[in-house]
């Protein structure tokens, strides 16, 4: 099955099969130790750099802020949710996120 993903407005949404699917300004929480020296990361999605499809998981790489300690900077690979039926099923929001340096692409 071919998915179609693209990073629309200026890094402000990407886009799944030609629709809206996750955008910037978000907060997510990350556990990601390089990122800044935060136990969890509180990043305010600013925007989507590049997206991706890894072993059925849709993933990018984001712009953001740490809202604790004001570190900004680009994420690792991070899971935004999977393709499931031909539907995009996002990741819960309240779920603690772990980038990844590189894609298993």
């Amino acid at each position: 099955m071919t998915i179609r993903l693209r990073v629309l407005d200026d890094g402000a949404w990407i886009s799944v099969n030609d629709s809206r699917e996750v955008r910037v300004s978000e907060l997510w929480r990350l556990d990601a130790p390089d990122f800044c020296g935060c136990e969890l990361v509180d990043l305010l999605v600013e925007n989507f750099q590049t997206v991706g499809v890894d072993e059925g998981a849709i993933e990018a790489r984001v712009y953001g802020q740490c809202i604790a300690c004001g570190t900004t900077g680009e994420t690792g690979w991070i899971s935004v949710g999977r393709v499931r039926g031909g539907e995009f099923a996002e990741i819960d929001r309240s779920a603690v996120r772990r980038p990844r340096s590189e894609p298993n692409r």
